[in-house]
C-alpha cells in the first residue's frame, strides 16, 4: 500500500475559545492510501492540546509499513500494529484507519454506514458549536447556525450564565453544553447544572477535571441532565474506569484512532448502559463523513466541522433539517476531491 499525505491549515470562521485557550486555525494532515487500484482518503486533525503536529505525523507515517496487511482488512490487527509504531498519536492513526475504511467500502461496493450496520433512519441531528465569546460576537455566530436544530455551547469561565442568556435572547432551540473541565467547585457546578436544565440544556460534557473521577461521579449522581466524559475518555481502554462516573461518553474519531475503535467504543458504552455523543475536532468533510457513518448508532451528534471553517478542501456534506444526508456511494461518499489536492 502506498501512503501520500499533505499538510493543510484549516482556517476557522471565528476565533474559537473554550475554557482554557483560543485558536484561529487547526493543522491537518490530508492522507491518501492506494491499495492496488483503489484509493481511500483520511484526515488527521491535530488540535494543539492533543500534542500532535506536522512533524510528529510525518515521522509516524515514515515508520509505517502497511504492506503485510491484505484485503479483507483485520482492523483490530491494524490498530494494534499502529500502536506498536509509536504510543499516542491517535489523530494520524485515525487518518490511516479512515482511509482504509474508505477502501474497504469501495472494494465491497458498500457505503461505510452499511458495513457498520447503521440505519440512516436513525441519523440524529447534529449541533452547531458556539465558542466562548462576548455577547455581540455570540449573536453574530448564531446567525451562522440558522440551519441547525441544536446549539452546542462552550462554557467553563466566569460568564457562563451571560452566554446562555445571550443565546436564549435569540433562539429557543435545545442546547448542548461543553464545560471542557472548566468547573472546579462541585456545589457551584450542581447549582449551575440545575439552572442550565431550566434553560433547555439536554446534555453536558466534561464538567470537571478529567482526573477528578470522584467529583464528576458526584455530579453525575445528582444531575438532572446526562453528563458525558470527553477529555476523560480517548480510547477503548479508558472506558472501564468510567462506568458509573458518567451517564455517557463523547467519542471523537481523532481520539479513538478512527472508525473501527470508535465503533468498538459505541458497543462497549451500550454494554455499560451509557449513552453516546459522537463529535469532531476542527475537521473537513472527510473525517466528519467518517463519523457520520457511525452517528445513527449514537444518541447525539456534534459533527459541525465543515461549517465552522472557511477553506474546507472538499464539498460540504449534504445537510437537511439539521441532519447529515448520506449518499449510497461506496466508502465514505466523499465528494469534491480535486486532482491537485495531494501535489
Amino acid at each position: 500500500m502506498k501512503i501520500s499525505c499533505k499538510p493543510f491549515e484549516l482556517i476557522l470562521k471565528h476565533p474559537f475559545s473554550i475554557s482554557k485557550f483560543t485558536r484561529t486555525s487547526t493543522p491537518l494532515i490530508l492522507l491518501k492510501i492506494q491499495y492496488e487500484d483503489v484509493i481511500g482518503y483520511g484526515e488527521a486533525s491535530m488540535v494543539p492540546y492533543m500534542g500532535e503536529s506536522y512533524e510528529s505525523a510525518a515521522a509516524f507515517i515514515g515508520n509505517v509499513d502497511l504492506s503485510p496487511f491484505k484485503y479483507p482488512f483485520n482492523f483490530d490487527e491494524i490498530i494494534s500494529y499502529l500502536d506498536t509504531v509509536a504510543p499516542g498519536q491517535p489523530a494520524i492513526k485515525a487518518a490511516i484507519d479512515i482511509a482504509l475504511n474508505d477502501i474497504n467500502g469501495k472494494i465491497q461496493r458498500k457505503p461505510c454506514y452499511e458495513i457498520y450496520g447503521a440505519d440512516l433512519a436513525k441519523m440524529p441531528v447534529t449541533s452547531y458549536t458556539i465558542g466562548i465569546d462576548t455577547p455581540e460576537v455570540i449573536r453574530e455566530k448564531l446567525k451562522d447556525a440558522a440551519d441547525f436544530k441544536v446549539i452546542k455551547v462552550k462554557l467553563g469561565r466566569d460568564n457562563d450564565r451571560e452566554i446562555i442568556q445571550t443565546i436564549r435572547s435569540m433562539t429557543n432551540v435545545p442546547l448542548y453544553v461543553d464545560a471542557n473541565q472548566g468547573w472546579s467547585d462541585r456545589i457551584k457546578a450542581i447549582d449551575l447544572i440545575y439552572w442550565l436544565h431550566d434553560q433547555g440544556v439536554v446534555l453536558i460534557e466534561q464538567p470537571m477535571d478529567k482526573n477528578d473521577l470522584d467529583g464528576n461521579a458526584w455530579l453525575t449522581h445528582r444531575s438532572p441532565v446526562p453528563l458525558l466524559a470527553d477529555e476523560a475518555v480517548q480510547r477503548l481502554g479508558d472506558m472501564e474506569r468510567l462506568k458509573g462516573a458518567y451517564h455517557g461518553i463523547n467519542i471523537k474519531l481523532m481520539k479513538s484512532c478512527g472508525m473501527y475503535e470508535g465503533n468498538q467504543m459505541i458497543l462497549k458504552a451500550r454494554s455499560f448502559g451509557m449513552k453516546v455523543l459522537i463529535g469532531c475536532m476542527s475537521e473537513t468533510s472527510c473525517a466528519t463523513l467518517a463519523a457520520a457513518a457511525l452517528a445513527p448508532l449514537c444518541n447525539w451528534a456534534d459533527l459541525d466541522g465543515p461549517w465552522l471553517t472557511i477553506n474546507n478542501p472538499f464539498a460540504n456534506p449534504v445537510f437537511e433539517n439539521g441532519k447529515y444526508i448520506l449518499n449510497d456511494s461506496p466508502g465514505l461518499g466523499l465528494e469534491g476531491i480535486t486532482s491537485d489536492l495531494f501535489l
